[in-house]
């Protein structure tokens, strides 16, 4: 294999910090601009913190080894790290004048010039390559004859559309269906599928003579009868499922051994909604056999997740409301009443804050939900996921289409990860709405706009 050269730009640096051991003998090259754009994130209290953070004491340790400016071996068996600058297009004069090299970007895309001309010099000639999650560099870069391609090291699937469902229709005998309905045990064999079912996965078993002749059942396992979904209503906060999607997620929320729960649609498909409701139910409802949890705890991420709040007048509380009022809306429409949402707050049983602060916990028997977490990066799900104690369930819920974050897209957001890591585990569970639920209107909004 010919040996490359790559040029990587900051964002992939504070996307991830080792990623420069992930290019086996091919080398190196980090634009000075780089150091001092890295240096600008390095006080940050979120996930580009760290990253920005980790990425200067590596390079420290590789600084003791040799002389970055000549360059230095990255490991055995690896290939050489370069720092250097764009001088040598001073003296060429090869940089297009339209770009101003006053602007970080373009100073980093100067040198990448000067990396590929340099390269051009040696025997053989080798391919110079940026790396950068920034879409206008990359057009840029092409534009004027530099290859440039995406970071894509942390992809949790390869297409938005091949993202676990939690739901697969299957084809079987009318009788099939007749039996599952009196009771009957009726169980799937592996080779009968075309895809690999997981445990808590949903089946809508369609007659084969019939199309409208259907069942919705919940898969175990190969040699495990399927069984009916149990709960479809969560009857204490009035709250019925309007599609078999909602049908699925209730069902899945009410069921203590499901431990992670994720849950991925529109806007207005009822997903947060339901999840609150669920915890609700399973924390201060009427039937004490169903309280499973101590508290609730909602949160979402303040985002960027970590960051500093301190400029907004008021107490913490007051700080966060308006990161969190999506959250008191959804409890607001359940409880009707705020004086008795305000004494569950003050008594700990409900708890709506912000995830700056779930470091450093640890939460035992709790009923967690984590909205917007499409936001998140799959090390800070981690982050959230590992402070879960015993007796905890976690709900991860959040539409892959609406993300803020810049730093992940559809297919490496922490979210998308949770999904499909988790799939073949059987204390989790997935769905994937598919309608929406809040008003025509919303609906609409969602298609069309």
């Amino acid at each position: 294999m010919a040996k490359k050269n790559y040029v990587l730009d900051t964002s992939v640096y504070l996307t991830d910090a080792e990623a420069i051991y992930k290019f086996d003998n091919h080398d190196i090259f980090i634009p000075l601009k780089v150091l001092e754009e890295i240096d600008k994130h390095k006080k940050r209290q979120d996930t580009v913190g760290v990253n920005a953070r980790k990425i200067i004491r590596i390079l420290d340790e590789l600084r003791s080894k040799g002389d970055l400016n000549k360059g230095v071996r990255i490991d055995k068996g690896k290939g050489i790290l370069k720092v250097m600058s764009y001088d040598c297009l001073k003296r060429s004069l090869q940089f297009p004048p339209d770009l101003d090299l006053r602007i970080p970007d373009h100073t980093i895309i100067a040198t990448a010039l000067a990396v590929k001309l340099q390269s051009q010099e040696t025997k053989p000639v080798r391919k110079t390559i940026v790396l950068s999650r920034d879409i206008n560099m990359r057009v840029i870069c092409d534009s004027i004859g530099i290859n440039a391609q995406d970071y894509i090291s942390e992809k949790a699937v390869s297409n938005s559309d091949e993202l676990y469902q939690g739901f697969v229709e299957h084809l079987v005998d009318d009788a099939v269906i007749d039996r599952f309905y009196a009771n009957e045990d009726i169980m799937i064999a592996e080779d009968e599928v075309e895809d690999a079912w997981h445990a808590n996965q949903y089946i809508m078993m369609v007659s084969n003579a019939s199309p409208k002749k259907s069942a919705l059942a919940r898969f175990y396992g190969y040699h495990v009868p399927l069984k009916k979904v149990i709960h479809t209503s969560i009857p204490d906060w009035n709250i019925k499922s309007r599609n078999k999607e909602q049908a699925f997620a209730i069902d899945l929320l009410m069921d203590p051994s499901v431990k992670v729960v994720s849950l991925v649609g529109r806007a207005g498909s009822g997903k947060t909604l339901l999840a609150i409701a669920a915890g609700l139910q399973q924390t201060i409802g009427l039937r004490n056999d169903e309280n499973h949890y101590s508290r609730l705890i909602v949160s979402r991420p303040v985002q960027p997740l970590g960051k500093d709040i301190g400029f907004l007048p008021g107490t913490m509380e007051e700080k966060m409301l308006p990161w969190l009022m999506p959250i008191q809306d959804n409890l607001k429409f359940l409880m009707g009443d705020r004086t008795n949402l305000e004494m569950y707050m003050e008594k700990g049983k409900i708890e709506v804050e912000a995830l700056t602060y779930i470091r450093g916990r640890s939460i035992a028997n709790a009923f967690m939900i984590i909205d917007e977490a499409q936001n998140l990066t799959m090390h800070e799900i981690k982050t959230i996921i590992t402070r879960v104690g015993d007796g905890t369930k976690v709900v991860l819920t959040g539409d892959i289409e609406q993300i803020d974050n810049i730093y992940v897209n559809e297919t490496s957001n922490g979210l998308a990860h949770a999904v499909e890591k988790f799939k073949q585990y059987p204390l989790a569970g997935h769905v994937t709405f598919k309608k929406g639920e809040r008003s025509d209107i919303a609906t609409l909004a969602s298609k069309v706009l």
